[in-house]
């Protein structure tokens, strides 16, 4: 069976969208092969079959599944003799908490810290769209945010300290092994390793032996991307 995802590419084939990495990192749990198929901020139209205006897009076989939350709960239900993306109901709930804090905290901590950095890392024909929706939302110009990125990096790191807590006790958020919590918050973090050369987690920290290892896992499918290493 054929399977497509498409996905939010910058310049460089960089593919840095934290919503499509969560899919990423689902189908290599499951062991599923898929097409990835690069889409600008502005491509809207290689989507357009699906309803949808955003990524991830995963088309499997006869099947278009949008978002990357009900792509999750899609491959849990549809393949369940592969290996389990939640480990149970209670690891869905766990999961669902992480994709709503994720969301609603982690990302906006995440964006603020490295606003400039992604503009200069989109497509050229991307870049007006950009620049007038962020400045819209955030009521300031990408200049202005990217150069309080040292003061933003501090408010990120005060979001990341109930993570840092957990990984100081245990190797990995969901377990005795890695399941989609995890993933869901090392999409965060590929997002500005893939745009950014600013650290945005230290050696010292716990967060960051935990991204390593999320890094090698499935062959190393994170280094398979132009990115920074740091």
């Amino acid at each position: 069976m054929k399977r497509t995802l498409y996905e939010l590419t910058g310049k460089d084939d960089r593919r840095f969208s934290p919503f499509c990495w969560r899919t990423r990192m689902a189908l290599a749990h499951k062991g599923i092969d898929a097409e990835y198929v690069p889409c600008g901020f502005t491509e809207k139209e290689k989507i357009s079959f699906s309803g949808y205006d955003r990524y991830p897009v995963l088309v499997d076989g006869d099947e278009t599944v949008t978002d990357s939350w009900t792509i999750a709960c899609y491959l849990e239900d549809t393949y369940p003799n592969l290996p389990s993306l939640f480990d149970g109901a209670g690891g869905r709930y766990l999961a669902y908490f992480l994709n709503a804090w994720t969301d609603t905290q982690l990302h906006p901590a995440i964006l603020r810290t490295i606003i400039l950095d992604v503009f200069h890392h989109i497509r050229d024909e991307d870049t007006q769209y950009f620049r007038s929706d962020r400045e819209a939302r955030f009521k300031q110009t990408l200049e202005d945010l990217g150069a309080q990125q040292d003061a933003r990096a501090d408010d990120l790191n005060k979001v990341l300290a109930p993570l840092r807590t957990v990984l100081a006790k245990q190797k990995w958020f969901c377990g005795d092994g890695p399941a989609y919590g995890d993933y869901i918050v090392f999409a965060a973090l590929q997002w500005p390793r893939c745009v950014s050369a600013y650290p945005v987690v230290k050696p010292e920290d716990p967060i960051y032996a935990w991204r390593n290892r999320m890094i090698d896992l499935f062959a190393g499918l994170a280094d398979s991307v132009t990115h920074y290493d740091y």
